[in-house]
């Protein structure tokens, strides 16, 4: 996983920690007068669930895991989980720290099948461990202050499914409809990106079609197969649109882009561009080749790669 987004998931598990280990580490410490009653103890986990941020159920579990007490929500108390062996969980087999406090990592519920996380605060009564109280929650419930992860643009290359891979040299490329008239496809999607308003394309090379999103309609795309992009007339349906200044994509280098791919479709017989992608806000661009492997790189440094790098590298 990449180090920044690692670090992001790190800074908000260290917030939700900070909101939960006070309120769970003082239903701890009432626990310890309740422990040896089952009715005390579950009204103490009663009290205290509302106390808690977004919790979905509070429960408690002995030094081995099994649990002692009903399972408490705001929907009341559910002794059916009385018994349940729980050492097996994701988060009964974390080490809790020293200070007694745990935030597992999240998993998937058994139950509810969604990504969840448990909070654990031991029970100590002196120096004795008694057991442990834990906290469960959704994860679609908890708040989230972290802003939307922004991927750094970098070149990433992922290897394709073997099978194909290792058959690459058993197969040549087929012309399609779009190869046969790719110079005037490019033009017609290079006036798309440029004039009107797309920001995003997918060109299937090989299927013959672009998938695209504009900036008046970005969350739904348009399919174009390769009769619409053979034909200028195409885009008179996509109003004109002025260049995004957001953009990090100059227009400019549109032209390039497009040159770029089409030498790496035509480049070789067993080595070559199925499809290709170019998003002009996050600038990148993501080449998928025969081998299946697929390529995503900044515009810049790909504008920079010769045919002999990608013949070289096999493109895989």
């Amino acid at each position: 996983m990449d180090t920044s987004l690692t670090d992001m998931i790190h800074r908000q598990r260290e917030e939700i920690a900070r909101t939960l280990h006070e309120p769970l580490a003082k239903i701890a410490g009432a626990c310890v007068g309740a422990w040896d009653d089952h009715t005390r103890l579950n009204e103490v986990l009663n009290g205290g669930c509302r106390n808690i941020p977004s919790c979905g159920a509070l429960f408690a579990v002995d030094r081995e895991g099994i649990q002692i007490s009903d399972t408490v929500s705001a929907e009341g108390a559910n002794p059916a989980d009385v018994g349940r062996d729980r050492s097996s969980r994701p988060y009964m087999r974390e080490a809790v720290p020293a200070w007694g406090f745990l935030l597992s990592d999240a998993y998937v519920g058994l139950v509810n099948r969604r990504p969840s996380l448990t909070a654990l605060h031991v029970v100590r009564r002196g120096e004795d461990l008694l057991g442990y109280v834990g906290a469960t929650f959704n994860l679609r419930d908890l708040p989230v202050s972290a802003r939307l992860y922004e991927d750094l643009p970098r070149w990433l290359q992922i290897k394709g499914d073997p099978s194909i891979r290792n058959a690459v040299l058993l197969q040549t490329r087929v012309e399609s409809p779009m190869d046969q008239n790719l110079d005037q496809v490019l033009s017609v999607i290079e006036e798309l990106l440029i004039e009107r308003g797309v920001f995003q394309g997918v060109i299937h090379f090989a299927s013959s079609r672009a998938t695209l999103w504009t900036v008046d309609d970005p969350f739904r795309y348009r399919i174009l197969d390769h009769e619409a992009l053979s034909d200028p007339d195409i885009c008179l349906v996509y109003p004109c649109r002025a260049y995004a200044d957001e953009a990090i994509i100059p227009r400019t280098r549109i032209p390039p882009l497009l040159g770029a791919l089409k030498e790496l479709r035509m480049m070789d017989e067993n080595f070559y561009l199925r499809s290709a992608s170019l998003n002009l806000f996050n600038g990148m661009i993501s080449l998928t080749f025969s081998c299946d492997g697929t390529h995503y790189m900044p515009y810049e440094e790909f504008l920079t790669r010769r045919l002999a790098f990608w013949i070289g590298n096999g493109a895989v």
